[in-house]
């Protein structure tokens, strides 16, 4: 019975981790989340919620007790570096002896931006402990089209990445790689690119989201400045809207749209496109 600790669990990836994880043979899942009182519905079949809190760091020794694999995902914070040494720390010592982490396309650039620095830097720290490694780096999700920059009431979908194109990628495939690297040999100390098929741009997106939803959805590219205006309007804190805007900014260069076949080459088949997501996703769009 192989034991894995999936941090994260009501996160977009961790999601679909742990539904890829779910039913699998000889697996028992532990869903890191910080209230398991809030989490019962991740209770079913080989899951089971554990408290996984990283601003109380006795939970963390707690999770990882009697685990063979860790998925980490640490959250969007300005400690995620702190938080995310916290728990290869606590692995290290619990004897876990593969550590999968959620990083991000490009991290090994260095210097970078700040959202690769973030990543890179837990990676090195997870290179230095000594426990097998697994680093998946993905590109943008799909899913930013539903949870992040979804089309307006007026259908226009506001973001500051002119023409440049993206090679955007699944949650559900980026789910999947990471159940086949943490369940089979073979993986250890490598790290893989998750893209989608093929680069495309938000005008691009937004003809297809149109085009499955009925609506007339357009793109509207903003300045940049407006646009890190729009999120310090949302509530994001100042160090999440600098590093949001680094990103877009590599978007709009496009250094976001290398297509990768590590995918492909993991799972078997080719990644999902773009215009599939949207069609499994028409009725979010509906007006």
């Amino acid at each position: 019975m192989t034991t894995i600790l999936v941090s994260g669990a009501k996160g977009t990836i961790a999601t679909q981790v742990i539904h890829a994880l779910e039913g699998q043979a000889g697996v028992t899942v532990r869903a890191g989340v910080r209230n398991p009182a809030n989490a019962k519905e991740l209770a079913r079949g080989n899951v089971s919620p554990v408290e996984l809190d990283y601003e109380r760091p006795e939970t963390l020794a707690a999770a990882v007790k009697g685990v063979d694999k860790v998925f980490l995902l640490t959250p969007f914070d300005a400690r995620q570096v702190e938080f995310g040494k916290a728990l290869v720390d606590a692995a290290k010592a619990a004897g876990v002896k593969q550590i999968v982490k959620l990083s991000a396309m490009g991290c090994e650039h260095e210097p970078g931006i700040q959202l690769g620095r973030w990543h890179r830097a837990v990676e090195k720290h997870i290179e230095a402990s000594g426990i097998a490694y697994t680093f998946l780096r993905p590109n943008n999700f799909f899913e930013n089209f539903v949870n992040y920059y979804p089309p307006g009431k007026d259908g226009n979908i506001y973001l500051p990445w002119g023409d440049g194109a993206c090679s955007f990628v699944a949650a559900a495939d980026i789910g999947a790689v990471a159940a086949a690297v943490l369940t089979k040999p073979g993986h250890e100390n490598k790290a893989y690119v998750l893209t989608g098929p093929e680069a495309i741009t938000i005008g691009q997106a937004a003809r297809a989201i149109g085009e499955v939803s009925g609506r007339d959805v357009r793109y509207v590219d903003v300045p940049e400045e407006a646009a890190k205006q729009a999120m310090a309007g949302m509530g994001m804190p100042a160090f999440a809207v600098d590093a949001m805007a680094e990103l877009h900014a590599i978007d709009k260069a496009g250094y976001a749209a290398a297509v990768s076949g590590d995918v492909k080459a993991i799972l078997g088949r080719e990644p999902t496109s773009f215009l599939e997501f949207a069609k499994k996703n028409a009725a979010r769009w509906k007006a």
